[in-house]
């Protein structure tokens, strides 16, 4: 099993960086503590939360990008509107690839699974959670009619995440 490698190495001196990586570790610690209780209680997470995930992220397709990007099926207008330069730095993130038919990313570094490691959660729960909190990018993926290929996860030991849309 590999260790998880997620080191901030930009933006800790950024107030406002800092306060979106606060409030990104508080939602992953509300996901957590919600779908620890609902296993305490007998359900299994994957039974549930992929599909509120990715009904999330179908809804986020719809009304962040769909309704603000009317040209959201060339990449190059629809990275700008599925994700935020605070939230690019938030997640130390670099786009790797861009056209008006793919777009990839690599993300270098994840608030959310700093809070799952904060609380304690064991490697495999870490890389489950972070596996339904993709969901969301699942979603958004559908809700535009792309593919997407999430090759290298944090929660994995990879180091970065990789996302690549693709019409």
């Amino acid at each position: 099993m590999t260790d998880i490698k997620n080191n901030e190495t930009k933006f800790q001196n950024d107030i406002t960086i800092s306060t979106l990586r606060g409030a990104m570790e508080h939602r992953a610690t509300w996901f957590y503590l919600l779908l620890d209780e609902a296993r305490k209680r007998g359900l299994e997470w994957d039974d549930f939360a992929r599909c509120a995930i990715n009904a999330c992220g179908h809804f986020h397709g719809n009304s962040k990008i769909k309704d603000k990007c009317p040209q959201y099926k060339d990449m190059t207008k629809f990275i700008d509107a599925f994700i935020s330069e605070e939230t690019t730095k938030a997640f130390e993130a670099e786009v790797t690839e861009l056209s008006p038919d793919s777009m990839a990313m690599e993300f270098h570094y994840c608030p959310l699974v700093s809070a799952w490691e904060k609380l304690g959660c064991t490697k495999e729960e870490i890389e489950q959670l972070c596996d339904i909190a993709m969901d969301g990018d699942r979603g958004i993926a559908e809700e535009m009619g792309f593919d997407i290929e999430i090759s290298k996860k944090i929660a994995d030991g990879d180091g970065y995440c990789r996302l690549k849309f693709t019409k």
